[in-house]
């Protein structure tokens, strides 16, 4: 899914070379798990190297000291720099609900990122069963590094996005007249393809995406919208007059940059800074129904997508590592500073309130207006309420990489 967007715990956390005496205190027993607690001793024996080396008959027992760990060292990427830190550093790490993470890690691992074999391999069987051991196992697995520029700057910004539900048609039908398109067969022979507004008002540009509609919606902004997304579900009505529930997933744009067209209103001297929100872009565009091509047009870039079926309407749309996003536990990121399934600690704030959002989820999409280090898009999900939060989120931002160890 590639989109552009609209606008404490205790001190270093002990080595896994402890893990196996701590899975026999905090984990269900081997006995409760039958084979899967066979798993869980091999899979730990296979990532520590674990037991003492057994002694011959005979022989004195001899304790193996093994030599302390280096401490982790900062690690330098192209646009970012993560700065080792002990896990207190971290705030409000014990007050999350971090159980919710394993939808969206165990999604994450299955494309897992360079160095994540061995923790994906535990996670997928030490399922925990409070948010106590979810905790505890990021602790033990992981280190956390503090994000930031290569600059040294520490604060950044956190927006939202979310799939939209949108009401479509197959064929035009009344106010039903603006078309989501598939790639156009000739949109490989044009290096940048049709404008948005090329696309509305040149006769050639109107022939060449002849044949490409997937569907016709009413809204121009909704249009807009779904394409700023980058996905989307549609409630369409078949050509036989039926109903049914699909997905437009992203497939491709016409080469242009995307511009905000929330920013195309602070430049014309139409909102503030402050307000430019998606709420608010609607509103203008209600108030003034004659400029809302001038509004669209601000923006070149044009959006295609493939259209997937939706079986199962609690999974998530693709993100750009390939697997379904999470609701409040996937983000976006600039995989130049973050790699695609990494687990991230956010420190900001809610969109439409005072209190803090502080809460581990997992980098698993990017979007063309995500850029730089302490730089994040958080996925909220998908309905009327995710619409709001997300169009209104504009916070700021710290982060924390959690790798591991």
């Amino acid at each position: 899914m590639v989109h552009q967007t609209m606008n404490s715990s205790s001190a270093s956390a002990a080595s896994i070379s402890r893990m196996t005496t701590h899975m026999r205190s905090r984990w269900p027993s081997p006995g409760w798990l039958g084979l899967r607690g066979l798993a869980v001793a091999a899979i730990l024996g296979m990532a520590l190297g674990c037991a003492e080396p057994a002694q011959p008959p005979g022989a004195a027992a001899t304790r193996v000291v093994p030599p302390p760990a280096a401490p982790p060292t900062p690690i330098v990427r192209a646009r970012a720099r993560w700065v080792p830190v002990s896990w207190g550093e971290l705030p409000g790490f014990g007050d999350d609900r971090t159980r919710e993470l394993w939808p969206a890690l165990l999604a994450g691992c299955t494309k897992p990122a360079d160095g994540w074999a061995s923790v994906c391999a535990l996670a997928r069987v030490l399922q925990p069963m409070d948010d106590a051991q979810a905790r505890d196992f990021l602790q033990r697995t992981l280190q956390p590094y503090r994000v930031e520029s290569l600059d040294g700057q520490t604060s950044g910004l956190a927006t939202g996005y979310f799939e939209p539900l949108l009401m479509a048609s197959r064929v035009p039908r009344g106010a039903q007249q603006i078309a989501l398109l598939r790639p156009p067969p000739d949109l490989a022979t044009r290096k940048p393809w049709w404008t948005r507004a090329q696309l509305d008002t040149v006769p050639a540009a109107r022939a060449s995406v002849r044949g490409s509609e997937i569907a016709f919606v009413a809204d121009p902004l909704d249009a807009l919208l779904v394409q700023v997304q980058g996905s989307g579900r549609v409630r369409v009505t078949e050509s036989d007059g039926r109903e049914r529930l699909l997905r437009l997933a992203y497939a491709g744009h016409n080469d242009y940059p995307y511009k905000s067209v929330g920013r195309w209103l602070i430049d014309q001297g139409e909102l503030r800074g402050e307000e430019a929100s998606w709420p608010a872009i609607r509103e203008w565009a209600r108030r003034y129904p004659e400029r809302i091509n001038e509004l669209v047009w601000s923006n070149p870039r044009v959006v295609f997508f493939r259209e997937e079926p939706l079986p199962d309407e609690n999974i998530g749309p693709r993100g750009a590592q390939g697997v379904p996003l999470t609701p409040a536990r996937s983000v976006a990121v600039d995989p130049l500073a973050v790699p695609y399934g990494t687990v991230l600690w956010l420190d900001t704030t809610e969109p439409l309130a005072t209190q803090p959002l502080r809460r581990v989820v997992m980098a698993q999409d990017t979007g063309s207006a995500i850029s730089g280090a302490v730089r994040v898009d958080y996925f909220w999900g998908w309905g009327a309420q995710a619409e709001t939060l997300a169009g209104r989120m504009k916070q700021p931002l710290r982060v924390w990489a959690l790798w591991p160890r």
